[in-house]
C-alpha cells in the first residue's frame, strides 16, 4: 500500500471520527436541552383526563387527540387575556390535523365563573384551566392538552429562528412596519405586529385568524430546519421563558414518534356565520348555533368520537 493511499485512509478515518464525536456532543447537548426545557415548561393540571372522554389518550395506540393553543397578552401586574385561541385536533390514522381559530370576543359561558362573557376573559378570571374548560363547553369537545404562549415574547422564538417567511394577501402597515402583498420575511417584532393587525383588515378578526395560522405554520416549517447549536440554544431559552403546557416530555416524545405524518395536512376551520351584538354597552361576537354544531361535529368525528353534539 502506497504512502499516499495510507495517508488518504488515515485522513478519512480522522474525518469520520471527528464527525462522530461532533454528532455525539450535539446529541447529548440536544437531549439535555430538551429534557431541561420540558421540565421547565410543564405545568400539571388537577384533572387527569377530560370529563368528555371515557378513557384517557394512549399515544402508543395512536389515539386522536386535541390541543388548545392559547396566545396570551400578559402585562405587568395583570394576568392578561388570551388574544389567540386555536383548537387543534390531530388524527394519525387519517394523517391530518384540523385547526379551529375561535374569535376572542365570542360570547359564551365562562365555566367556573358561571357568567356569560367574552371567551378570552376566561384566562383573566382563572388562567389556563378556566380557558380550557370554557372552550370545552363551547365546542362540546374534549380538550386533552393546552399550550400557552406569551405572545409579547413570542417574537424571541421567531428571532431565534432567524425570522420566518409568509405569503401576505394584502398590503398594510401596522405599528410602524410595512407589509407589502406577496412573499415577505419578518423578524419577531414584525411578526407580532403582522398577527395583531385587524382594524385595517376588511375581514376583521377573521383576517387576523388567518395571519395567526400563517405565522404558526411558518414557525413550524422554520423549526424543522435547525442548523446550529447556537440557534438550538436560543430557541430552547425562548421556549422556557414563553411557553407553558400540561404535556410531559414523554408525551412530546410519543407525539413526535407516532403523529409526525398528521402535521403535513392541516385544514383550517372558522366560525364566520355569527354576528356582533352590543350587550350592556359591550360588543360581543355571537356564534351561529347551526355552524357551531357543524364545526363541533366535524372535530368530534376527526377525534373518532361517534356521537354528535348534544346527543350524549
Amino acid at each position: 500500500m502506497s504512502n499516499k493511499l495510507k495517508f488518504t485512509i488515515r485522513l478519512a478515518i480522522g474525518i469520520i471520527g471527528i464527525s462522530l464525536m461532533a454528532l455525539t456532543i450535539y446529541s447529548l447537548f440536544f437531549l439535555k436541552q430538551v429534557t431541561e426545557t420540558a421540565k421547565e415548561i410543564h405545568v400539571p393540571m388537577e384533572r387527569q383526563v377530560s370529563e368528555k372522554r371515557e378513557e384517557p389518550i394512549v399515544f402508543q395506540k395512536k389515539d386522536p387527540f386535541s390541543v388548545l393553543l392559547l396566545g396570551v397578552d400578559e402585562r405587568d401586574g395583570d394576568r392578561g387575556r388570551s388574544d389567540t385561541m386555536i383548537v387543534l385536533t390531530v388524527n394519525p390514522t387519517l394523517k391530518s390535523t384540523k385547526m379551529l381559530s375561535i374569535p376572542r370576543d365570542t360570547y359564551t359561558l365562562i365555566v367556573g365563573k358561571n357568567i356569560e362573557d367574552k371567551l378570552n376573559h376566561a384566562y383573566a378570571y382563572g388562567g389556563i384551566e378556566m380557558s380550557l374548560n370554557s372552550v370545552e363547553h363551547l365546542l362540546d369537545l374534549p380538550i386533552d392538552y393546552v399550550v400557552q404562549v406569551n405572545m409579547e415574547s413570542f417574537q424571541q422564538i421567531i428571532n431565534a429562528l432567524d425570522g420566518i417567511t409568509v405569503e401576505n394577501t394584502m398590503a398594510f402597515s401596522e405599528e410602524g412596519f410595512s407589509f407589502p402583498k406577496g412573499l415577505i420575511q419578518m423578524n419577531g417584532e414584525e411578526a407580532l405586529a403582522y398577527v395583531r393587525m385587524r382594524y385595517h383588515d376588511p375581514r376583521g378578526d377573521f383576517g387576523r385568524q388567518d395571519r395567526q395560522k400563517e405565522v404558526i405554520q411558518a414557525v413550524l416549517r422554520r423549526s424543522a430546519s435547525l442548523n446550529s447549536l447556537l440557534n438550538v440554544k436560543e430557541i430552547f431559552d425562548a421556549i422556557k421563558t414563553n411557553v407553558r403546557t400540561n404535556m410531559t416530555l414523554d408525551d412530546m416524545i410519543d407525539i413526535q414518534k407516532n403523529y409526525r405524518e398528521a402535521a403535513k395536512d392541516v385544514e383550517q376551520l372558522m366560525l364566520t356565520q355569527g354576528h356582533g351584538k352590543w350587550i350592556d354597552g359591550i360588543w360581543y361576537y355571537v356564534v351561529d348555533d347551526e355552524e357551531l354544531a357543524h364545526v363541533s361535529n366535524d372535530l368530534r368525528l376527526h377525534l373518532s368520537i361517534e356521537k354528535e353534539r348534544g346527543s350524549e
